[in-house]
């Protein structure tokens, strides 16, 4: 199968809200107060979360079947440590997860050494999972800047 390219637009709106899309799909990110948002909406990390967990439950679905599980209902709950410091320190403390903590809720009637392959293959499978694993080439293009032709010229 060939390299499939996804894309995605993060819009900054009032404060600090921003509206995401991807395709014709919208999500709102917020902060909470004590961050400085309205908390109207997840913040960027715990969407990386929900994002993983939403991530293994789809890959689970989609594979119950060749593993002969049936699943009545699966949660993945999901937790994640952060030094706020991070965020404002210039390299000094890494801003970004240290850890990443998850647990698998699976109601079914599977033995419980089938369910524990079938979460193994869920876990190896998971796009996301595998990203927050493995180096990723994260590259910026560029900054375009913007101006608004009407305004004056600079002098």
């Amino acid at each position: 199968m060939p390299i499939k390219t996804y894309r995605a637009t993060a819009d900054l709106k009032e404060n600090v809200k921003v509206e995401t899309q991807a395709r014709q799909h919208k999500v709102m990110v917020d902060e909470p107060a004590s961050l400085g948002g309205e908390d109207t909406a997840e913040n960027p990390v715990e969407l990386l979360l929900s994002s993983l967990g939403a991530c293994q439950a789809i890959i689970a679905r989609m594979s119950a079947k060749q593993f002969g599980i049936d699943i009545e209902s699966l949660k993945v709950e999901l937790e994640g440590d952060i030094d706020s410091d991070g965020f404002m320190s210039n390299g000094a403390i890494r801003p970004g997860f240290s850890d990443i903590r998850y647990k698998f809720h699976i109601r079914t009637d599977a033995p419980e050494a089938e369910v524990e392959k079938f979460i193994q293959f869920v876990e190896a499978n998971c796009p996301v999972g595998d990203t927050l694993q493995n180096p990723v080439n994260l590259v910026s293009n560029g900054v375009v800047i913007e101006r608004d032709e009407t305004a004056a010229a600079p002098k």
